[in-house]
């Protein structure tokens, strides 16, 4: 699946009905605490359990939770890997968890691997799932557009070539993502046309991307913005479909590769969403009101800004006073969160947009850095707060701005002699009843997806906040060997900006 990966040090970053429940009244007590009980999901037999966010959806309103674990079968084709994949030792499967009860949502026949990272409100999940046949063209294992729905695993097909992804779907059975068709193309994706890191981009296909639209057994071809290919990665109630695209075929000098402009299509169009003068923008979230929100270079390519797209125009956000920032989500109310940095770009720090106004949503005592990955129509706003600004595995906590000015450390709930050594890292996404999921990791390295619930007094599980125990959290974990070197729960990497880093 597409991974969304930020490191500060090389700058790479990277709702549904409103459900008021006697649980969302629970989460805050009489006496001002705030209750959770922490769920860690398990795997199929293998070390790993993980889950999607940035731009991905994988927790429904209702409380349902999808992502990927490790099954105990070793992956085949490991050393050999679809990079738009991701390389696992154990094969992993999709993954739903609803009202306690795991289900495996299964792979394709064969020794393959399936991935998701987007449910809607009534329980359908796209994703992906390798092939049991090599691509012709790249020599990895191909990759196939999935749909699950009504208790069926639907292969969307491609746009011609070996290669296809699903990123997002709605209610309406509507589902978007890239395929390959057969079209000779020499530029690597529209999603990561920057290396982060030696091996880091996604190479090409050799074949031209496309962004596509599939919806009543068809899948189409959704063009792009005049270059050769196009992504997307993003699509609402409305049908409204975000991704980004080259927007020519000539490169850039500075880059190698043509620019990539967000788009939005709707209604059979796709629109041009323009940037700041830069090479590059992206479109990290799309909400229900059709606005677009993500960050986009300044001439130059050493500086980024987030952005708003509301209406055909396109709205810098601004700084906290630096020259970097970016916007992770933005609610259906027009509140955006991400992360900016301040004066002399020393931080990199999480704020909260709204009506025009920047807040800097600060971090937990100690810490330098913080991001908000997400915001919900309360006001409450999760993310992560890090000592060391790095965000690489294990490089800072799981927080919870929730909406009054304080900032909860989630590793508060996490209970005493249950899972010794889990550390949560970071929080993605929360759900309109208050739920959070994130992604944790046990004292061997070992990931794995959580998930917070709001519980009232007396319940069984729940730890209150103002009561929990100190947790002593080291300024960086001592790496295992068993750690990947990027979080593997982030999609759509993006950006590389090698001049910029902090000032310190």
């Amino acid at each position: 699946m597409k991974s969304k990966v930020l490191t500060v040090a090389l700058a790479v970053i990277l709702l549904g009905a409103l459900m008021v429940s006697t649980e969302l009244a629970a989460q805050v007590q009489p006496n001002g605490h705030i209750r959770y009980k922490l769920i860690v999901i398990d795997t199929f037999g293998g070390p790993q359990s993980s889950l999607f966010f940035g731009d991905a959806r994988a927790l429904s309103n209702p409380g349902a939770v999808v992502g990927q674990a490790d099954t105990a079968i070793p992956d085949p084709n490991f050393g050999n890997f679809n990079p738009y994949v991701g390389q696992n030792p154990f094969l992993q499967h999709a993954f739903k968890w609803e009202k306690g009860t795991m289900t495996d949502l299964g792979a394709l026949p064969g020794p393959n691997t399936s991935n998701v990272g987007w449910i809607t409100e009534s329980g359908m999940v796209s994703g992906l799932s390798t092939r049991s046949t090599i691509d012709p063209l790249t020599g990895w294992p191909e990759e196939a557009a999935i749909l699950w729905k009504d208790g069926q695993m639907i292969d969307l097909g491609t746009l011609g070539g070996y290669e296809a992804q699903a990123d997002a779907n709605n209610s309406r059975g509507q589902v978007a993502g890239f395929s390959s068709n057969t079209v000779p193309d020499s530029f690597p994706s529209p999603i990561a046309p920057f290396c982060a890191s030696p091996g880091g981009c996604l190479p090409t296909y050799q074949v031209q991307q496309r962004a596509f639209l599939w919806e009543n057994g068809i899948i189409h071809d959704l063009g792009t913005l005049g270059g050769p290919d196009a992504a997307a990665l993003l699509i609402n109630e409305r049908g409204q479909i975000a991704g980004q695209s080259y927007i020519s075929s000539t490169p850039n000098l500075a880059t190698g590769v043509p620019t990539v402009d967000p788009f939005l299509w709707d209604n059979g169009k796709m629109i041009d969403l323009g940037g700041f003068g830069g090479t590059f923008g992206g479109a990290g979230w799309l909400n229900s009101r059709g606005q677009v929100v993500d960050g986009s270079n300044l001439p130059g390519d050493l500086t980024l800004h987030p952005y708003l797209w509301d209406r055909g125009v396109l709205m810098g956000l601004g700084t906290l006073g630096g020259t970097f920032g970016f916007a992770n989500h933005a609610s259906d109310a027009g509140e955006v969160v991400g992360a900016a940095t301040n004066q002399g770009d020393l931080a990199l720090l999480a704020f909260r947009w709204k009506n025009g106004v920047m807040t800097n949503l600060g971090t937990l005592d100690g810490d330098l850095c913080s991001i908000g990955d997400h915001i919900n129509s309360r006001g409450q706003i999760v993310g992560i707060s890090s000592p060391g600004c790095s965000f690489s595995a294990g490089d800072g906590r799981a927080v919870l701005w929730d909406g009054n000015g304080s900032i909860i450390d989630l590793n508060v709930f996490v209970p005493s002699g249950i899972y010794l050594g889990l550390t949560f890292l970071e929080s993605g996404y929360i759900n309109e009843r208050g739920e959070i999921i994130g992604v944790g990791f046990l004292a061997n390295g070992d990931f794995r997806a959580l998930l917070l619930t709001p519980c009232g007094e007396g319940e069984a599980g729940c730890v209150d906040a103002a009561f929990a125990p100190a947790i002593s959290h080291p300024a960086a974990h001592e790496p295992s060997k068993k750690m990947p070197s990027a979080a593997p729960w982030r999609r759509n990497n993006r950006f590389h900006f090698p001049a910029f880093s902090l000032r310190n």
